[in-house]
């Protein structure tokens, strides 16, 4: 009989954690910002280890940074692909490599922090998006 009860609790608490997964799961898709059509008009501004900027106007059909990054002429960014997408350690021949010098690429969009990867973060006409060497 007591086993009989704890593998119902077992079968119950299971089952909802595959409803609270669901239901984070359709969040996500409903919340997260959709991808903006069409041409667009946008600023990336690399912002070098010692400080020295480096602007690039970029015209783009691209709905996601990653492409508009691939549109700026002259701007180049290495990484490593990931499920999340590509992870950047590398931007205009410059490596930071958090493990080696606990330095990153910082991406910003309008002056915050972008909450995407390059791969999800979405592109607005007018935006400024910023690619900054941020040492620990």
């Amino acid at each position: 009989m007591e086993n009989t009860k704890s593998n119902k609790k077992i079968i119950a608490a299971a089952a909802a954690a595959v409803v609270i997964v669901a239901l984070m799961v359709i969040l996500y898709i409903r919340l997260r910002p959709e991808a903006a059509q069409g041409s667009k008009s946008i600023t990336i501004t690399v912002v070098a280890q010692d400080g020295t900027e480096t602007s690039y106007s970029v015209q783009t059909d691209a709905e996601y940074l990653r492409g508009a990054i691939e549109d700026a002429e002259g701007l180049t960014v290495e990484g490593t692909e990931s499920e999340y997408g590509l992870m950047v350690d590398t931007v205009n021949g410059v490596r930071a490599d958090y493990t080696l010098d606990g330095a990153y690429w910082s991406f910003l969009v309008n002056g915050e922090y972008c909450n995407y990867g390059v791969d999800e973060q979405v592109v607005n006409d007018g935006d400024e998006f910023q690619i900054v060497y941020t040492p620990a």
